[in-house]
């Protein structure tokens, strides 16, 4: 399946979360995050993400579709970190 992931989490956890994600996913812009992955790999995704956060105060959104072919994308201005650099 293709996702979107964003987070919002506290500044002490913000580097913490951006390594996690970019071990699933690819950074594409502060926050945010995208990419093919498996069932077992979005929910080892969460379980670890669950442990940074603090659900009290923090968030976590995922975005699921069927694959990138079902998502239309448009970037205004400078995209941080393009995935079809990749061979």
């Amino acid at each position: 399946m293709y996702i979107i992931a964003v987070y919002d989490v506290a500044s002490e956890r913000t580097g913490k979360m951006l390594k996690l994600c970019r071990k699933y996913l690819h950074w594409i812009q502060n926050s945010v995050f995208e990419g093919e992955i498996t069932e077992v790999k979005l929910k080892e995704l969460i379980l670890k993400a669950n442990k940074v956060m603090d659900e009290e105060y923090d968030s976590f959104i995922i975005f699921k579709n069927r694959s990138a072919d079902w998502l239309n994308k448009q970037v205004i201005g400078k995209e941080r970190a393009g995935i079809d650099q990749f061979l």
